[in-house]
């Protein structure tokens, strides 16, 4: 494994292990950035393949919530935990109390929340041994489960794509393919429902995807077809890499708009979908409402203030559509100037408050 070199190739950073023989705990913490806070970002619990894939997926999403952070206007930095989840019979509690631990030998420097293959029940176990978690239960000060506002967020982008590419002011009657009802899918499906939108969905999962048939209305697609569903949208809710050489050719729709981290399987895919004429939401722009969330929980928690805050993600997609538009520039590398922009200001003013004042003359 090409430890330093991976490390260079997502621009870090610093990345800490942890194996405790007792529990099975195998976990890596990634901490990309963290010039505008503490790195905040979910904790993952997957099967890997091999220990590189769980590092680079780590890397990845680190990086990803850095973005995500900044665009949103958040003070934190972008980090990622990723749990190798043991093929043996294992003490989930226990794994996860391990893990608390390391959470807390780091200081604060990183702050966890629940991601894939995590729950509200696990932030529990992490808050029970360490302060540095959010998305714990509202009885205890915290947000509760923040799939609704990473939901509401995406409603709210695919409305800002909707009137940039489509000219149209409500989602009334727009046809929109959701590929995967999990958590965020079924809320974003909620969403788009109450909205008036048209839904066709498709799941690794049958009994998801009939549910969102039986409460919304969906139209159920096979998993293989959900891309090449004639729609005005598609919205990317499963695990990554969904855009790729494989599923770009086949979208028929205009817009795509979802909730999923790394969507795009290389930058390249982002220029693919420029080509075509796609309009593509960024996925750390589009789907920060979860986090927008949790990060509330950090000041004291509001949920007025996380949905106000969680409402701003359609200026933000509105303002990439127009930049996209006026410079001809993919949106996914929109986003990211946007974003190293903030960055690059808050380096320069923390240079000149180290830099010594000059004596006058």
């Amino acid at each position: 494994m090409d430890l330093f070199g991976h490390l260079k190739a997502y621009d870090y950073g610093d990345v800490h292990f942890s194996h405790d023989k007792a529990t099975g705990l195998k976990a890596i913490i990634a901490i990309h950035d963290s010039r505008l806070g503490p790195a905040l970002g979910g904790c993952r619990f997957l099967p890997y393949d091999t220990d590189e894939d769980a590092l680079v997926d780590a890397l990845r999403l680190a990086r990803g919530m850095t973005y995500k952070a900044a665009l949103a206007g958040l003070a934190h930095g972008g980090g990622k935990s990723v749990l190798i989840r043991p093929k043996q019979h294992f003490d989930r509690v226990a794994l996860f109390r391990a893990f608390g631990r390391f959470v807390d030998n780091l200081g604060g420097h990183y702050i966890t929340a629940e991601d894939s293959g995590t729950g509200l029940e696990d932030m529990e176990i992490l808050h029970g041994v360490t302060k540095h978690v959010t998305g714990v239960d509202i009885a205890r000060g915290g947000s509760g489960d923040p799939s609704p506002f990473t939901a509401l967020g995406v409603r709210r982008g695919i409305e800002a794509c909707v009137k940039a590419k489509l000219g149209r002011d409500s989602l009334e009657g727009v046809h929109v393919a959701v590929q995967g009802v999990g958590h965020v899918g079924y809320h974003l499906c909620n969403e788009l429902h109450i909205a008036g939108a048209k839904l066709s969905v498709a799941d690794v999962d049958p009994l998801k995807a009939e549910r969102a048939t039986r409460e919304f209305g969906a139209t159920v697609v096979p998993l293989d077809k959900i891309f090449e569903t004639p729609c005005d949208v598609i919205a990317p809710c499963a695990l990554g890499s969904a855009l790729n050489d494989t599923t770009i050719p086949r979208i028929v729709a205009k817009i795509v708009a979802g909730a999923a981290n790394n969507q795009l399987a290389q930058p390249r895919h982002g220029d693919d979908l420029h080509a075509r004429g796609i309009l593509y939401a960024p996925d750390y722009a589009i789907n920060a409402g979860g986090l927008v969330n949790v990060a509330q929980e950090v000041l004291g928690y509001d949920a007025q203030k996380a949905r106000k805050k969680t409402l701003e993600i359609y200026d933000t997609i509105l303002e990439i559509a127009d930049r996209s538009s006026k410079t001809g520039t993919p949106t996914y590398l929109i986003a990211d100037m946007m974003v190293e922009e903030k960055l690059a200001a808050v380096s320069r003013s923390k240079m000149r408050a180290a830099s010594p004042s000059k004596p006058d003359a």
